[in-house]
């Protein structure tokens, strides 16, 4: 991955990210997937929050600036991230199909990510279950072909694999008759290099803390 933080060298695009926010790493992945070279602002730091502050109205993170360009809200920066950096496609090419991917993709936000949103930050055990039950009702989406619903890598799966790494945090384990299944999609998912590289020491560390205390 292109991140040029810690280095001497500047990138024309910079994001505004938190270490450990679902949606910041969504991001963060696609831009892993499409080899872009990026500054990476991560708020925790004050000055990059006071820096958000001034350039974002809504202060918000994810927030991706291209120069001139300020673009915020985390599905217009993955559709500008697939629109600008075109290879490798994330998104289908034909209309029909590219407006199926969008209202699954908004059922996973509206639906999966709001409610891992509600664990991580109330540790709400109701979330927790209906998130579990959701998510094993899409079993046979990752049974039946090597991908989320498909034989190519698409942003469905960049939706998915920040979502499925933190499921041992929100104490959710994918069980049952399709666990093999489960196994095998996070683990092909999280040996990409491009998963690797979107990763923060943050991220590394809380998944890390949690294994080690469940020894």
């Amino acid at each position: 991955m292109g991140v040029t933080i810690g280095s001497n060298r500047h990138s024309s695009v910079t994001l505004y990210s938190h270490s450990n926010s679902l949606y910041s790493h969504l991001v963060r992945f696609v831009m892993s997937e499409k080899n872009v070279v990026y500054d990476l602002a991560e708020v925790d730091d004050p000055k990059n929050a006071a820096l958000l502050h001034e350039t974002s109205p809504y202060n918000e993170v994810p927030t991706l600036v291209d120069r001139d360009l300020v673009v915020y809200n985390t599905s217009i920066i993955l559709e500008y991230l697939d629109e600008r950096y075109p290879h490798p496609p994330l998104m289908p090419v034909y209309p029909i199909s590219r407006a199926e991917t969008r209202v699954l993709l908004y059922r996973i936000r509206q639906d999966w990510y709001s409610l891992a949103q509600k664990v991580i930050s109330e540790k709400d055990a109701v979330a927790a279950r209906d998130l579990k039950v959701t998510l094993l009702s899409s079993s046979e989406a990752v049974r039946d072909s090597e991908f989320f619903l498909g034989d190519e890598f698409s942003m469905i799966d960049c939706y998915l694999a920040p979502l499925l790494w933190r499921l041992p945090m929100m104490n959710i384990a994918l069980d049952g008759p399709y666990a093999a299944a489960w196994k095998k999609y996070t683990n092909m998912l999280f040996s990409r290099d491009t998963f690797k590289a979107s990763l923060t020491h943050e991220e590394i560390n809380q998944r890390a803390l949690y294994e080690s205390g469940r020894k």
